[in-house]
C-alpha cells in the first residue's frame, strides 16, 4: 500500500456476526483480543495475533472460488474450495478466520462436516472451526457475504464515472480478506488460486490474479494465480471497465471516461518495470497492470499482485504523482515477493519498498525530484513522530490486542525507508543493491518476520562490513522509537528557492503575485504550502488566493494543502470548495486530516458532520470507520 494511502481509524471496527447454521453449535471461546492482552510479557516472534487459525496444525495452500455478485442485495454468494496440508498428521481440525459472514454449509468428500463458528471479536471477527474427515484434503464453504463486508465496497451507477454501471471493489488490508472469504487470514499463510466469477453480463471482473483483457464480456469469468500470495493480496473488481496497452508488459484498466487520461498520466509504468528490473532482479509476477478505481477508494493504491488498485485522485496531467505507481510495482519484490510474516513486521513491506519508490524516481526522473520527495517524506515523518505516542514509533511494533490498522503511519514506510537509505549510505549504493538482488531472491515467495531479516542481516552484511555496521546501531533502528541520532536527512537545493520566496512573501517584501511560481513541480507547491505557519492573516489567505486560484486547484494534494490552511485559519472563501472535496473524494489520506481539523471547533464540527453525513453513502467502510468519530456529538 502506498504511503500516501496508510490513514486510518485507530477506533476498532465492529460488525454484527453471523449466525452459525442449524447443525452448529457456538463456542464461548474467549475473544483473541482478550487473550493477547494477558500475554503482553509473552510475545513471541513469528507469532500472528490477528488471525484464529491454525495454520502450524493444518495450512491451507489453495483456494478455489465461485462466487457470484448480487447487486441488487450488495452480496457475493457461492463457494470457497480450501486444500490443506496436515502439519500435525493428526489435527482434526481446520480453523479460518470469518468477519459476518453467513456459513450456510461445510463439505468434505461430498458429505456435510460439522463446523462451528466462535464468538466475535471486535477486532478479529469470528473463527470458523471445521471437524476434518480423516481421509479429507479440503473443505468446501458454502456462504454469503455481509452487505456491509468491511473488504467489499458496492457503488451505485451515480458513484462512478460513467453513471451508468455499479462498481464493486474489494480491499483485503490488513484483515479484511476474511469479510468476503473464510479462509486462514493471515500474511504467514500463502495460497495459490483459482476463481470463477459471476456478474451481470455488461460488467467486466479482474483479479489480482491473470486477466486476459481480450476475454469476452459475457458475465462469467475465470482466474488463476500461479504464485503463492498471502490473503491479503486477494482483490477483485467489477464494473464497467475497459482496457489500454502502456507496454509490452503494462495496461491500464479504468472505466471508459478516464480510460485515456490513465494511460497518459502512466505511460512511464513499463520504463519503471525494466528499470526495476535491472537493478532488483527479475519481475516474478507476469503482467503488471493498473486499475483506476472510482473516488471513494479509501487508499492511494494497494498493491494487488499482477493488478495493482489505484485511486483517480493521482491522475494530475503533468505525472507528478506518480510516485504512487512506482510504490506499488515496488511491492512486486517488497512485499508480494517477500513478505511481513505478521503486522508487526509491516515495515519489512512498506519500508523496504518506500526506499525502492525514491530510487525508482530517482532513476527514471533524476536526483532533484528524488531529494524534493525525500525532504517531503522525511517532514511527514517528522511530524508523525511529533504526534505518536513513544511505542508505535518503533519499526516492530507491538500490536497485540489492537486492531492491525493502527499500524500503518509513516513508522513503517519513512522510517523503514530511512534505515535502509542509512544501510546503503554505510557500505555503498553499489554493495547495498547487490544485497536487495540477494534478499529478494533468497526470501522469495516467503512471509518472514523482523527477527529472520535481522538474522540475515547479520549474516550478510554485517558480517562484510564490520567496520562499517554495528549491531547495536541497527538495533535501535528497529526497536527504538524515535530517529536515531545522525540519521540521514535529505536536503533540496530546490527547496531552498521555495522557502527564500516565501519568506520574503511572509515578511511583507514581496506580493504573492511577485513569486516565480511558474516552473515549480507539485512538490514545490507542497513544500510551499506544508511550511507556512500555523496563524496567517486574511489579507495573506487572500493575497494567495487571488494569485494562484489555490482554492480551484485541480490538483488533489495541493487542494489538500491548501484547505488544510483554509480550515485552520478558518478562510470560508475557501469552505463550499471544501464541502465539495469532502463528498467528491474518498481517499483517507486525503479526507481524514480536514475532518480532524474540522472537529477541533463546534462550527467547523457541524460542518464537517454535515459534509459527512452527504458523503457517507459514498464512503468506502474503512472511510466511514476512519472519520465518524470526528462528527459525533
Amino acid at each position: 500500500m502506498n504511503k500516501l494511502s496508510w490513514v486510518l481509524a485507530s477506533a476498532p471496527l465492529l460488525f454484527a456476526c453471523s449466525q452459525p447454521a442449524d447443525n452448529t453449535t457456538t463456542t464461548e471461546s474467549k475473544p483473541a483480543s482478550a487473550q493477547h492482552t494477558e500475554q503482553k510479557s509473552t510475545m513471541a516472534s513469528g507469532t500472528d495475533y490477528h488471525s484464529f487459525s491454525n495454520p502450524d496444525a493444518v495450512r491451507v495452500t489453495h483456494l478455489d472460488l465461485d462466487l457470484t455478485a448480487d447487486f441488487d442485495n450488495r452480496e457475493l454468494t457461492g463457494t470457497v474450495t480450501l486444500d490443506f496440508d496436515r502439519i500435525q498428521p493428526d489435527a482434526d481440525t481446520l480453523i479460518v478466520d470469518t468477519r459476518a459472514l453467513d456459513i450456510k454449509q461445510v463439505t468434505a468428500n461430498g458429505k456435510a462436516v460439522e463446523f462451528t463458528l466462535g464468538e466475535e471479536d471486535e477486532n478479529l471477527g469470528s473463527p470458523l472451526s471445521i471437524a476434518l474427515p480423516e481421509s479429507a484434503s479440503a473443505v468446501t464453504i458454502d456462504y454469503v457475504t455481509s452487505p456491509d463486508a468491511s473488504g467489499v465496497q458496492w457503488l451505485t451507477p451515480a458513484q462512478t464515472q460513467g453513471k451508468e454501471h455499479p462498481f464493486l471493489f474489494t480491499q483485503a488490508q490488513a484483515i479484511h480478506a476474511r469479510s468476503f472469504i473464510p479462509l486462514q487470514d493471515s500474511p504467514q499463510v500463502r495460497v495459490t488460486y483459482d476463481a470463477r466469477i459471476h456478474t451481470p453480463a455488461d460488467l467486466l471482473a479482474v483479479m489480482s490474479a491473470s486477466n486476459d483483457p481480450d476475454t469476452p464480456r459475457d458475465g462469467d469469468y475465470s482466474f488463476t494465480m500461479p504464485q503463492p500470495v498471502p490473503s491479503y493480496l486477494i482483490a477483485l473488481a467489477i464494473g464497467h471497465l475497459e482496457f489500454k496497452p502502456m507496454g509490452e508488459r503494462t495496461g491500464v484498466y479504468a472505466e471508459p471516461e478516464i480510460l485515456d487520461a490513465a494511460a497518459a498520466e502512466f505511460e512511464d509504468t513499463e520504463s519503471m518495470l525494466e528499470l526495476t528490473e535491472k537493478t532488483y532482479g527479475p519481475y516474478s509476477w507476469d503482467r503488471y497492470d493498473l486499475l483506476i478505481l472510482p473516488p471513494s477508494f479509501p487508499f492511494g493504491g494497494m498493491e494487488n499482485p499482477r493488478l495493482s488498485f489505484i485511486t483517480p485522485t493521482v491522475i494530475a496531467g503533468d505525472k507528478s504523482l506518480v510516485s504512487l505507481i512506482a510504490h506499488e510495482l515496488a511491492h512486486s519484490w517488497s512485499g508480494n515477493t517477500v513478505t511481513n510474516a505478521t503486522w508487526r513486521d509491516l515495515w519489512l513491506n512498506e519500508g523496504f519498498t518506500t526506499y525502492l519508490t525514491y530510487r525508482i524516481m530517482e532513476m527514471l526522473y533524476g536526483t532533484d525530484r528524488f531529494n524534493m520527495e525525500a525532504v517531503l517524506g522525511y517532514q511527514s515523518l517528522e511530524a508523525d513522530i511529533a504526534a505518536l505516542p513513544a511505542n508505535d514509533e518503533i519499526l516492530a511494533v507491538d500490536l497485540r490486542g489492537r486492531n492491525p490498522d493502527d499500524v500503518f503511519s509513516d513508522i513503517p514506510y519513512e522510517k523503514g525507508a530511512l534505515f535502509l537509505r542509512e544501510l546503503e549510505q554505510k557500505v555503498g549504493r553499489d554493495n547495498f543493491d547487490a544485497f536487495l538482488m540477494q534478499y529478494f531472491k533468497h526470501f522469495a515467495f516467503q512471509s518472514i518476520t523482523t527477527d529472520t531479516f535481522m538474522a540475515y542481516l547479520e549474516d550478510t552484511l554485517l558480517k562484510q562490513y564490520p567496520d562499517r555496521l554495528d549491531k547495536q546501531r541497527i538495533e535501535e533502528w528497529v526497536l527504538k522509537p524515535g530517529i536515531p541520532d545522525g540519521a540521514p536527512v535529505p536536503a533540496s537545493d530546490a527547496f531552498d528557492k521555495v522557502d527564500s520566496q516565501r519568506t520574503a512573501w511572509l515578511n511583507g517584501d514581496k506580493p504573492a503575485a511577485d513569486i516565480k511560481t511558474v516552473n515549480w513541480t507539485t512538490h514545490e507547491w507542497l513544500y510551499f504550502l506544508n511550511n507556512m505557519p500555523s496563524s496567517l492573516s486574511a489579507a495573506q489567505l487572500k493575497d494567495l488566493d487571488s494569485a494562484f486560484d489555490l482554492t480551484n486547484s485541480h490538483n488533489n494534494e495541493i487542494a489538500h494543502s491548501w484547505l488544510m490552511i483554509a480550515v485552520q485559519n478558518e478562510y470560508k472563501p475557501a469552505w463550499p470548495r471544501l464541502h465539495d472535496y469532502l463528498v467528491e473524494i474518498g481517499r483517507n489520506k486525503l479526507v481524514k486530516p480536514l475532518y480532524r481539523a474540522l472537529s477541533q471547533t463546534p462550527e467547523g464540527k457541524a460542518f464537517a458532520k454535515k459534509a459527512f453525513e452527504e458523503a457517507k453513502p459514498g464512503y468506502h467502510p474503512l472511510t466511514v470507520h476512519a472519520n465518524e468519530g470526528f462528527v459525533e456529538d
